[in-house]
This record gives structure tokens, C-alpha cells and sequence, in this order.
């Protein structure tokens, strides 16, 4: 039995994958899998996903070449929520930056400050559109 068979996808066959840098624990994004996502994770070493907003099955770094590898696959209790850890090379954020959170409310969440340096232009990565 594979261990997918012990997972719990939502009701568009999808389950949310938190994606953390091994190296420093750093949150670098939250993405949505599939099945075929998940075996090709596992199959390849490399991440994949499935975009709700494209409706489409993508590989991490496919355009930008900001890849991750896979360094451990595991799943929550519950068995509902996937924690990936990889080693990002380049940004983890489609806008340029290591992990996708990079803003943080202040006081009372009137204001919100970025928390850390753009790598790259979204221009730089993926060209001019």
C-alpha cells in the first residue's frame, strides 16, 4: 500500500503542501497537490503541483529555473497536509523572493513591511510579457 493511500485530498482530489528549506526551516511557500502531483515528487526528486488558478500540473522551476529538491516528504495527523522539505535553489516566490512570505503585519495590522530583500525582479526571472 502506498502511502498516499493514507492521505486526505479535499474535494477537487487536492491536498495543501507546506515547503520548507531543509537547511534552515524557512517556510518557503504553500502549494496544492494532486495524486499525480505526489508521485511525481516522489518518482523525480524534483516538486510539482497543481496550479487552481491555471488548472494545470507544473513542475517548481519549470520557466524560472528555481528548483527544488526534494529532501523529505511527510504528512501531518491527520493526514491532510503535506510538509516538503527541499533545497531551494534561487527564489522559492514567483515575485523574486526566498519564500513567498515576505510581509509581515505590524501593531495592529494597519501596516505591513516586507521582511526581506527581492533576489530578482519577476522581469529578471521570467523575461519580459
Amino acid at each position: 500500500m502506498s502511502f498516499i493511500e493514507n492521505l486526505k485530498f479535499n474535494s477537487d482530489g487536492l491536498i495543501p503542501a507546506i515547503v520548507q528549506e531543509e537547511s534552515t526551516g524557512r517556510v518557503l511557500m504553500m502549494a496544492w497537490m494532486n495524486r499525480a502531483s505526489i508521485e511525481k515528487t516522489v518518482a523525480t526528486g524534483q516538486t510539482h503541483f497543481w496550479s487552481r488558478s491555471r488548472q494545470k500540473f507544473w513542475m517548481k522551476g519549470e520557466s524560472s529555473g528555481h528548483t527544488q529538491t526534494v529532501k523529505d516528504v511527510a504528512f501531518d495527523c491527520d493526514g491532510d497536509t503535506l510538509l516538503i522539505q527541499v533545497e531551494q535553489v534561487g527564489a522559492a516566490c514567483h515575485e523574486g523572493y526566498q519564500s513567498c512570505f515576505f510581509r509581515s503585519i505590524e501593531g495592529k495590522g494597519e501596516t505591513v513591511k516586507t521582511t526581506e530583500a527581492q533576489l530578482e525582479t519577476p522581469e529578471q526571472i521570467y523575461g519580459k510579457k
